[in-house]
């Protein structure tokens, strides 16, 4: 299998830390999303979403997103379980994947792509132009503010976001806080010491 991707990118950046703790590598080609790689006809041949990061298999099976790309390289290298190995630890860290994915890492990309000048045109993403929508940017900071309150809340005398277990929400909650950094340049907010205390036992790990 191949896989295409740009590692520092948030999405891609899930998956890089999902190989990391497992330790598997797969042969990979980075798609330079900077320099709109990813928009090259020679990539559109691969993914026609014009989306990373994509995981060629061995058959030709293209698969496009990454929960279903860490599904598949779970099965493949269960060690060191990151989706969970009770059905009920399956439910919860899929439950909190979701809402960490939808309310806070969508947010984000609604607030940066949308106030961007680079993503003029292009506010979602893939080959097709796209209007930005200002009023998404004061909708993503509300919905930012409001999810960082469920979130200090849940990790109250708590390790780790979904199960006993350090998981793929995990992975994502991290991922949504170096999104934040790079693209808004906001740390997160010192008050919620819950999180804070989160965040350095979660450095110590992946």
């Amino acid at each position: 299998m191949h896989l295409y991707t740009f590692d520092t990118a948030p999405n891609p950046k899930r998956l890089y830390y999902f190989l990391k703790f497992k330790g598997v590598e797969i042969k990979t080609t980075q798609i330079d999303l900077v320099k709109k790689e990813n928009l090259k006809e020679s990539y559109l041949t691969v993914n026609q979403l014009g989306t990373v990061p994509a995981l060629v298999l061995d058959d030709g099976t293209l698969l496009t997103e990454v929960i279903g790309i860490c599904y598949y390289l779970e099965g493949l290298y269960p060690k060191k379980s990151l989706l969970g190995d009770s059905y009920l630890d399956k439910a919860e860290i899929l439950s909190w994947d979701h809402y960490i994915f939808n309310n806070l890492l969508l947010p984000t990309a609604e607030i940066f792509r949308n106030s961007h000048p680079a993503f003029k045109n292009r506010a979602l993403p893939g080959p097709k132009p796209v209007a930005q929508i200002p009023g998404l940017i004061e909708r993503g900071e509300n919905k930012l503010s409001e999810t960082w309150k469920i979130i200090e809340a849940k990790l109250d005398n708590k390790e780790f976001i979904a199960t006993e277990n350090f998981s793929f929400a995990d992975i994502d909650l991290l991922v949504c806080i170096d999104f934040l950094l790079w693209a808004l340049n906001k740390s997160v907010p010192k008050e919620l010491s819950a999180v804070q205390k989160w965040l350095k036992r979660v450095n110590t790990i992946i």
